[in-house]
């Protein structure tokens, strides 16, 4: 039957369509275009597809995100053609270039304007106004050769990260920039479209885009260039010159090319040192390392990756990146320097494009801490990533058509994953549910449970249980496990011990899933216990009874939101080994210490209460004998309040009250403060009378003899310093303690060691020797082995002895098996008069940008031709600088450098109340540098912000003047002879009155990143730039306000004022 057809109607109602409407394929590219859309005053809204089509036809287009609710309740999308009553027709979606059949049913019905497109308004009070007043720029918009759209879809606002709608986000040649203002001010918002288009239009020049931006872009471009820059180094922008004449050679293949200045953005692609370039294809990272200045040769490497099956190089955080993004990764461990490392590589290229056809993403990296994080001992290694589960292939890597067989057997298969210890932990750390099947690949038993679990893999999948396996008896005693095959279900690395039938795996799931949904108290091991008091800050453990486990199950998940782990252990050999002889009984630890509950266990509401207030609160925790004398044997300072038999109300009880008063400075200098009604070991150290108070230091026991009812005169006796030392012995401290003796004493000699090694016990029995002769010259010697101090001090290796001058260290080099000469080049040090200047390390400098108010440091690293040049003479300078009371020190931090924007050395910075200004003359010229440093000092005030074009995507914020205040404290950090605070007594001497010690230093706080702020009268002159005129617009020198010329650092941007 013939159909009569009518001209199709656009919501306009006055367009109409010229031609044969029998030709589909123009009837619909009329449809989806932005000219067919257009309505006067009003912003078109399109579907994803249509609009992925304008984006692609159209140089510039501005898309309106919007939270788009249906008023009359029916299911139609944008796009779809519905009836008077709102029922779906069919949609133009569905619509292609070979199906004219929407077209048809749309004649036939007559359905007129509107029909297509849904235009309800968006029922969200700011999208309404947003949009209301977006729609007054429209046709302006328009004038300047700017599509305006709007759209409704949530899985395109997720895919490019817009966060809460209504969001803007503006594609220039296809490249999308995402607003970040005011949406309500539709003239900034005009003049920031008008203002990208101008600088889109430019030729030659690549693109700079944001943080998120990038993100985007790496997710939705197949071939992408990024040059990561520094806009203030010299390298990066001569780099940026020559890539931009390459801009239109890259669009021609295909390669879209930006440019990002964020050290944020540089930091989590482990880019070290700028600029540097990362290919992305199809989302995979690869890192150029030719040089950037020969363009050409960059191109060529460029066109190469299109054409070439290569297997992509990779840096630590991008690997990580594409863990975490749940990637299917084939990761080749390997050494660029190995010749095992090359052949196998050379063999594995072969197969990357199958990898690709099975969907795995076939990357390698070169970095031997990575692999040990792996647990991967052995260099080539292949690791199978699925869903961030790694697995090792353990065939011959030279063989590649088995290497991909496994992998196709990997991609294919319903198998739990082999992991080893090291993976395990990484899993945990990562992933909140996670089933672990302890077992023995050679045990019989262990291999039909393994038949049966396969089974609910999927499932375990599906709801988000990662499952694993793992032979390795080691692991399995550590968390106390002796019968194997055994499963344990890890809840944010807390261990539930599954104690079923492990072949029923219906009965199993059932039980995984039950304790995921429920909060219950988890039952553990002895072991698993003393791992969770290594690693968590607060626990609660119940030797268990059911009546009482019942009610503590309801306060579980009010734990949690505490932050409080509690579990439950049923193992009265443990139990005795707290000293308890009841049970239940709940046991708090806090960093370790532990603290027992005397009141009603059934008493759910005061449990609560106790814990909470254990966490919030510091107070002196109740221990038993056991866990004292564990205590004593674990800790350097342990102070114990002996109470006897003590009830509430009575003497002993009041004077504890006081003494909680004192509990937070000790834990601030790293005294920890019990307290024990038990006889057994005050009976031990010769206590008789109650209350009494012991401390003991390095295990030996120190009686107090003054009045224990002054909780003033108790704190300044136990951080004397004579209370702390024991004679003839080179004292054992913790880090708050080094910490409190670096900053209160002249000279400190250090011994770093590590607790357990053979070597550094021999060391400490010689360096023992020369104890007494430092005691004699005024010089404290203590050790200390804490877990992490290493990488705390910045120090190269373990053991190592160093020399402390009012915090400014020196390491020993020499044998530290030679007492003697240890002690000659310590009294060497001591006596000299060091007229350089001073290295620190990272600890040592965080303080002093914290606590010194005018501070100059020169940063430098061992391989820098200039920097030993550039040291040589501002050493000259050093002894000007401190008399303008200047501290002057040097660092080799390039950790710290980075996060201040430096990646270049030699560079001296200088540092007024923790605010950082950099010096961008001559560092060789000496006396322009203590020139600049003393106008710092005078002028208090600087002007904070940036000014000029193109230090950041958004280049509209103007400088503002900041005066910083000087800090409460001190100036500066005494260089050679300050007063010594806490220093030993010369015989016959009277004694001093004991004093509270200081609280230590504060932590380190890295710097917040700048504000956005208002516009104000002060131009800034750019190192290199000059005014358009040619004058300088700067206030003359001699002009009140002048600002400092500097930079803050935020580890994102570096802001130049």
């Amino acid at each position: 039957m013939d159909i009569k057809y009518k001209d199709i109607i656009l919501p306009t109602n006055s367009n109409l369509k010229d031609g044969d409407l029998m030709d589909e394929e123009n009837v619909l590219d009329f449809l989806t275009s932005l000219e067919a859309m257009d309505l006067p005053d009003r912003i078109e809204e399109v579907n994803a597809r249509i609009l992925d089509k304008i984006v692609q036809e159209t140089d510039f287009v501005a898309v309106l995100f919007l939270d788009v609710h249906n008023p009359n309740g029916s299911s139609g999308k944008i796009g779809d053609v519905l009836d008077d009553q709102g029922k779906l027709v069919v949609s133009l979606n569905d619509l292609n270039s070979k199906d004219a059949t929407a077209i048809k049913i749309a004649a036939t019905n007559e359905l007129t304007a509107g029909s297509f497109f849904n235009l309800d308004k968006p029922d969200c009070k700011k999208c309404s106004k947003v949009l209301l007043e977006l729609e007054n720029i429209d046709d302006e918009a328009d004038q300047l050769g700017i599509g305006f759209v709007k759209i409704n879809d949530e899985n395109l606002a997720d895919e490019y990260n817009l966060g809460s709608l209504p969001a803007l986000v503006y594609y220039r040649h296809q490249i999308p920039i995402i607003y970040e203002g005011e949406l309500t001010k539709e003239e900034d918002v005009l003049e920031w479209l008008v203002q990208h288009k101008s600088t889109g239009d430019e030729d030659d020049v690549i693109e700079d885009v944001t943080l998120k931006t990038l993100s985007t872009l790496i997710s939705s471009v197949d071939h992408l260039a990024v040059l990561f820059y520094d806009h203030g180094d010299e390298d990066s922008m001569q780099a940026l010159e020559e890539l931009e004449h390459i801009d239109d050679d890259c669009d021609k293949y295909g390669i879209q090319f930006v440019k990002i200045d964020d050290s944020q953005a540089a930091d989590e692609f482990g880019l070290d040192t700028l600029p540097a370039v990362v290919y992305f294809e199809k989302g995979i990272p690869n890192v150029y390392d030719g040089d950037l200045e020969e363009e050409e040769e960059f191109l060529e490497w460029l066109v190469e990756q299109l054409e070439k099956d290569e297997i992509e190089d990779v840096t630590d955080e991008m690997l990580d990146k594409l863990i975490a993004e749940g990637k299917t990764l084939a990761v080749l461990f390997y050494d660029d320097d190995d010749r095992k490392s090359q052949k196998v590589l050379n063999e594995l290229e072969n197969i990357d494009d199958e990898c690709d056809q099975l969907g795995i993403v076939f990357v390698k990296i070169d970095n031997d801490d990575e692999a040990k994080e792996y647990g991967i001992e052995k260099i080539p290694s292949l690791v199978y990533f699925e869903n961030g589960i790694p697995m090792l292939y353990e065939g011959n890597l030279e063989e590649e058509e088995k290497v991909l067989k496994w992998l196709e057997h990997q991609v294919k298969s319903d198998e739990i994953e082999d992991v080893t210890d090291e993976m395990l932990d990484m899993i945990l750390n990562k992933r909140q549910f996670v089933a672990v099947l302890f077992y023995d690949k050679d045990q019989k038993k262990s291999q039909k449970v393994l038949v049966e679990l396969e089974n609910i893999d999927d499932e375990c999948d599906q709801n988000n249980i990662v499952f694993v396996k793992i032979d390795n008896d080691e692991e399995a005693k550590e968390y106390g496990i002796d019968v194997i095959p055994s499963l344990v279900l890890f809840e944010k690395k807390i261990p539930h011990l599954y104690e079923g039938d492990l072949t029923k795996e219906e009965e199993l799931l059932g039980w995984l899933l039950h304790q995921k949904r429920h909060s219950e108290i988890p039952d553990v091991t002895d072991e698993m216990m003393d791992l969770l008091i290594e690693s968590q800050k607060h626990l609660a453990d119940d030797k268990q009874d059911i009546r009482v486990l019942n009610e503590l199950e309801n306060i579980d998940d009010d734990l949690e939101k505490e932050g409080i782990v509690i579990v439950r252990i049923d193992n009265d050999a443990e139990a005795k080994e707290y000293g308890i002889d009841h049970l239940p009984t709940l046991i708090y630890f806090e960093d370790k210490i532990p603290s027992v509950y005397e009141g009603d266990l059934m008493n759910e509401e005061e449990v609560l209460q106790w814990l909470i207030e254990q966490k919030e609160t510091a107070t002196i925790e109740e221990v038993t004998d056991e866990i004292l004398e564990d205590l004593i044997q674990e800790h350097e300072y342990v102070v114990v309040y002996f109470s006897g038999t003590c009830e509430e109300g009575e003497k002993c009880d009041k004077i504890l009250d006081e003494l909680e008063n004192i509990d937070d400075e000790l834990d601030e200098n790293g005294i920890i403060f019990v307290t024990t009604e038990d006889l057994v070991l005050a009976k031990k150290y010769g206590v008789k009378t109650f209350p009494k108070l012991v401390f003991f230091r390095n295990k030996e026991p120190l009686v107090y003899t003054g009045d224990i009812e002054d909780e003033d005169e108790v704190l300044a006796w136990l951080t004397d310093e004579n209370t702390l030392e024991i004679p003839d012995r080179i004292e054992e401290v913790n880090a708050k303690m080094l910490d409190k003796i670096l900053s209160e004493n002249e000279h400190v000699v250090v011994y770093f060691y590590k607790e357990g090694d053979k070597r550094s016990q021999k060391i400490l029995q010689e360096l023992e020797n020369i104890d007494d002769e430092c005691e004699d010259k005024d010089i404290d010697f203590v050790k200390i082995s804490d877990e992490g101090i290493q990488k705390e001090y910045d120090l190269p290796s373990l053991p190592a002895v160093a020399f402390y001058r009012n915090r400014f260290r020196e390491i020993y080099t020499g044998d530290l098996m030679h007492e003697e000469a240890i002690l000659d080049w310590i009294l060497e040090l001591r006596d000299s008069d060091p007229d350089v200047i001073e290295s620190v390390d990272r600890k040592t400098l965080q303080v002093l940008i914290s606590d010194v108010e005018h501070l100059a440091v020169l940063f430098y690293t061992d391989d820098c031709d200039e920097c030993e040049e550039v040291l040589e003479e501002l050493e000259t300078i050093d002894d000007d600088a401190d008399k303008h009371g200047i501290q002057f020190v040097k660092s080799k931090d390039a950790k710290l450098a980075s996060e201040i924007g430096i990646f270049s050395f030699p560079a001296l910075v200088y540092y007024e109340t923790g605010v950082p200004i950099m010096y961008d003359g001559n560092l060789r010229n000496e006396d322009k540098v203590l020139e600049w440093l003393i106008e710092q000092k005078r002028d208090g005030c600087f002007y904070i912000g940036m000014g000029g074009k193109g230090q950041l995507p958004n280049p509209s914020y103007e400088p503002y003047q900041c005066c910083p205040r000087p800090p409460a404290g001190g100036s500066k950090v005494a260089k050679l002879q300050a007063p010594r605070i806490g220093t030993k007594r010369v015989a016959g001497a009277p004694k001093p009155a004991p004093k509270p010690a200081p609280k230590p230093p504060k932590k380190e706080e890295k710097p917040t990143p700048m504000k956005t702020v208002s516009k104000a009268n002060h131009p800034v002159k750019l190192p290199g730039r000059e005014a358009k005129d040619g004058k300088d617009k700067n206030p003359s020198k001699g002009e009140k306000g002048k600002g400092k010329k500097g930079f803050f650092g935020t580890g994102k941007y570096i802001w130049w004022w």
